[in-house]
């Protein structure tokens, strides 16, 4: 091995000596760096995840709050609809009572008619007095 030879080696040694030496305090340098980027991407981790845990629990009380408008505003229309078919059977009972109140002028005369036909003859029966077997056959002669 020649001189030069053995300058090479040592230069190349001395360079990979250095370059070693270089990356140890590289590592050495950065590690700090490293652990708090670490540490900063974990916490941003944990936010993200709360976020998202709080982004959940928002839509879903706005959904529940959706929900319940929904059914607030179906039960009033189911009211509204209701009401509205009660006060169409109320107005068609009376366009019929004033559309035949010919006739139910005569049907409420009939029934007064009646009614006072009935009470006379109750009446008539109550003044009537019991008669006996023999008067009876006899036609109320003896």
């Amino acid at each position: 091995m020649t001189e030069s030879e053995k300058e090479t080696n040592k230069k190349t040694a001395a360079a990979s000596t250095a370059a070693s030496k270089a990356r140890q305090n590289a590592d050495k340098a950065t590690a700090p760096a490293a652990e708090t980027a670490r540490a900063a991407a974990t916490k941003t981790d944990d936010a993200a995840s709360m976020a998202k845990a709080g982004a959940q629990r928002a839509a879903d009380s706005t959904s529940a709050a959706a929900h319940t408008a929904a059914k607030s505003v179906e039960a009033g229309r189911q009211a509204i609809v209701s009401a509205s078919g009660q006060v169409a059977a109320g107005a068609k009972t009376a366009w019929t009572v004033l559309s035949h109140r010919k006739l139910v002028t005569a049907g409420v005369g009939a029934g007064l008619t009646a009614l006072g036909a009935a009470s006379y003859v109750a009446g008539r029966r109550a003044e009537r007095h019991t008669l006996g077997p023999v008067t009876r056959l006899t036609g109320g002669r003896l």
